[in-house]
């Protein structure tokens, strides 16, 4: 079966070949002996496959760059991620003490005690072509906070420092999503390791150093390892900062209440 798939899918729709996979699978057949309501029901959810992967081919066409030929795995791969995801909905119900994967639109309506949102990447999400559109930039920053308000105690959001995506090597900054979430609601959590960029690496657009720049120690009077006081989180060492003038964020580990990020602006922190 798996042969027959694979040489005759060259030059064949995304819905065609989900079709032909699913007549050579045998389950039409299988499902039409056991007859009753659920397995009426199992055909027609065999059926609504083939619609699926007819409306996800003629989305997947409308985001591919004009002039770029798509392969068709990278289409059955990428529809193959969609459905799975957009099953999380339905497992939240039968495996509660699973990990369920999910889009944000599927994840509407549902709250889970840990939730984790990945991807957190400028380029990602928001999405690169989002940036120039400011209906879509609304629509994903409504998505985002979809995402954020799942979680019912606790909510993990990570961004990788380097990402493949495509053959190359791409290093994007953290989701400014993630900078309109009040600091005060933030604990920031680094590796230690630090990723090296090649010369031939894709360039990116922004600043996201995790040291302090010239500047930003002359603003601030501070520098990597100096130990520092706040009037409400006690004594602590400087990590590292990011950004320029009144909006300098500076990581700080507390003795007594772990690492905080603090913005220069609306804090003070004394030198001990």
């Amino acid at each position: 079966m798996i042969n027959q798939l694979d040489s005759g899918s060259a030059g064949t729709k995304l819905e065609e070949i989900t079709d032909h996979a699913i007549q050579l699978s045998g389950l039409i057949p299988h499902h039409l002996k056991e007859k009753g309501e659920k397995a009426q029901s199992r055909i027609e959810n065999l059926e609504e496959l083939v619609n699926a992967a007819k409306q996800f081919n003629q989305q997947w066409m409308l985001t591919e760059d004009e002039g770029q030929e798509t392969e068709f795995s990278t289409a059955l791969a990428a529809f193959l991620n969609q459905a799975a995801l957009d099953a999380g909905e339905a497992q939240a119900d039968e495996y509660q003490d699973s990990v369920q994967l999910m889009t944000l639109h599927s994840a509407k309506g549902l709250e889970f005690p840990l939730v984790f949102m990945v991807g957190m990447e400028e380029g990602l999400f928001p999405g690169s072509k989002s940036a120039e559109e400011a209906g879509r930039m609304e629509e994903e920053r409504r998505l985002c906070y979809v995402g954020i308000t799942r979680a019912m105690k606790k909510l993990f959001i990570t961004y990788a420092e380097s990402r493949r995506m495509y053959g190359q090597e791409n290093y994007n900054r953290p989701s400014r999503f993630i900078n309109e979430i009040p600091i005060e609601l933030v604990e920031e959590v680094r590796l230690n390791a630090t990723i090296s960029r090649p010369l031939t690496a894709r360039p990116t657009t922004y600043n996201n150093s995790s040291m302090f720049t010239q500047e930003a120690e002359q603003n601030s009077g501070l520098h990597i390892g100096q130990r520092v006081f706040h009037d409400s989180f006690g004594e602590g060492i400087v990590l590292s900062s990011e950004g320029t003038g009144a909006k300098t964020r500076v990581q700080v580990n507390f003795d007594d209440v772990g690492i905080k990020w603090l913005v220069l602006g609306f804090t003070t922190l004394t030198a001990v």
